[in-house]
């Protein structure tokens, strides 16, 4: 892989009752479990992070395969959810939803590009056959 660019950050802290700060500090947050999981719910957590961030880099990749396809990709949007919960061995294991919404195409088309963009995507890489991924597409 040819490095493009580099993310650096640092948590200090109690982890995710701590701190978190990017390297260059535009990014400077405490972090809290959530009060779902027996926490203050007072800060951001990791997996709110993760959610922003696929749902940016998916969106990106979606406009990228559109502009390739020459699509119109107007008012397009990606939601994500992203589900943190124990697995069977007592581990703890994340899922994502992705709801991608493509007013302009009809639905063969929109879910061609989903797909595609789901090929491409860095964060699609990453998490692909590690964990679940579900990608819906919607005209709204």
């Amino acid at each position: 892989m040819k490095t493009l660019y580099t993310a650096e950050a640092l948590a200090t802290g109690a982890g995710r009752d701590g701190h978190g700060r990017s390297a260059d500090g535009r990014l400077d947050l405490d972090l809290a479990v959530p009060t779902q999981m027996g926490g203050s719910g007072e800060g951001t957590n990791p997996e709110q992070l993760f959610a922003v961030g696929y749902a940016a880099c998916f969106h990106s990749a979606l406009q990228l395969v559109a502009r390739e396809a020459k699509a119109d990709v107007t008012d397009s949007s990606v939601g994500s959810r992203v589900h943190i919960g124990q697995t069977e061995t007592g581990g703890m294991q994340l899922a994502v939803e992705l709801e991608v919404a493509l007013p302009t195409l009809e639905s063969e088309a929109a879910q061609q590009l989903a797909d595609r963009a789901h090929e491409v995507c860095p964060y699609s890489n990453a998490t692909r056959g590690n964990i679940d991924v579900t990608i819906t597409v919607t005209k709204d």
